[in-house]
């Protein structure tokens, strides 16, 4: 469990860390291509889970290599690299070691609010997916939030700033009032996904875990371990778990670039609708999944909860949450706001 020293410790370095934004963000290192006069390499980083498949399956079938070359910017190099947390990613965009980025749309809010303006404003190229958290338990007196003490531990990708740990807190808000919205964060430990679902499972150092799939799946088979708190009644429908996170300074230099990834995330999402069998075994390869069957994953895919989108849902929830409470001081006029013009047409939220 975290102290509620740490814990502050670590939000005023995480906001230290975007404020330097502006200054990490001026100095380019992209490659060019001498032919299209954009980036020839970029840097596409996820995080663990089911949640990243789109990318995955846009690395597999080399689509953001098809669109880019369809776009006149011959023999474009993605590179695909794996996190393990909300932070991590966070620090890989603000040193200029990523050029794509998927993360939650708190983190989203909390780098816009801190760039909006700047010639480095970081928006979100679209939404990768809608997909829920849970929070599971291997402790059978947990029922619900208001069961938790001193005595748990509840994982999340990065404490105070996750999409898990703000969804916790909104959770907090509406059982005890919004003055009693970090109630909860107290008992918050930032543990990667692959290495809490160990230790739900196993019974061992944390009991509790804001998960997401397939973890939540495999902890929820396990014999004691049961859901408290589904992430979509807390927020009242679906909601995107994760955002394609990008500079400004990158777009405008790198438009065709740019276009490529939106095309290519596109048309990952429309071949996992179509070929969740495929997309399964693509996830299984990728990850060098063990637990799970290519029928399995395919079921999980295919779970109504999951929706495979680049339309934002709800981002104004986040935001107008975290903009009442005092962690976001600007509120964005709409969700346009924090997403690139590649999103407008959508129909979202």
């Amino acid at each position: 469990m975290k102290s509620g020293k740490t814990a502050m410790l670590h939000r005023r370095n995480f906001c230290k860390a975007i404020a330097a934004a502006p200054v990490a963000l001026a100095s380019p290192m992209l490659m060019r291509s001498s032919f299209a006069d954009e980036a020839s390499s970029i840097v596409i980083v996820s995080q663990h889970g089911l949640p990243y498949l789109p990318l995955m399956v846009m690395d597999t079938l080399q689509l953001v290599q098809k669109h880019a070359s369809q776009l006149g910017v011959t023999a474009l190099k993605p590179e695909y690299k794996s996190l393990g947390g909300t932070q991590s990613l966070i620090d890989a965009l603000l040193s200029r070691q990523m050029d794509f980025g998927v993360t939650g749309v708190p983190s989203l809010a909390t780098l816009w609010d801190k760039t909006a303006g700047t010639a480095n404003e970081v928006r979100a190229l679209s939404a990768v997916q809608s997909m829920p958290f849970m929070l599971v338990t291997n402790k059978p007196s947990i029922k619900s939030i208001k069961d938790f003490t001193g005595a748990d531990k509840i994982a999340v990708p990065a404490i105070k700033v996750s999409s898990q740990a703000i969804c916790l807190q909104m959770a907090a808000a509406k059982e005890w009032g919004d003055d009693q919205y970090a109630r909860l964060d107290a008992y918050t430990i930032t543990r990667s996904h692959p290495d809490a679902a160990v230790s739900i499972i196993a019974k061992a150092e944390i009991d509790s875990h804001y998960s997401v799939a397939p973890y939540y799946y495999y902890e929820l088979a396990t014999s004691g371990v049961h859901n408290v708190l589904k992430s979509y009644d807390t927020l009242g429908g679906p909601a995107t778990n994760g955002v394609m996170l990008m500079s400004n300074r990158f777009r405008e230099a790198n438009p065709k670039v740019t276009q490529a990834v939106y095309a290519a995330l596109s048309e990952a999402h429309a071949f996992i609708n179509k070929n969740a069998g495929d997309a399964a075994q693509i996830y299984i390869k990728t990850t060098n999944e063990k637990r799970s069957n290519q029928a399995e994953m395919t079921k999980f895919i295919s779970d109504p909860d999951n929706i495979w989108t680049t339309t934002p849902q709800q981002t104004m929830t986040f935001a107008g949450f975290m903009h009442k409470v005092g962690t976001m001081k600007r509120l964005p006029a709409s969700w346009k706001d924090l997403y690139m013009p590649e999103s407008h047409d959508l129909s979202g939220s």
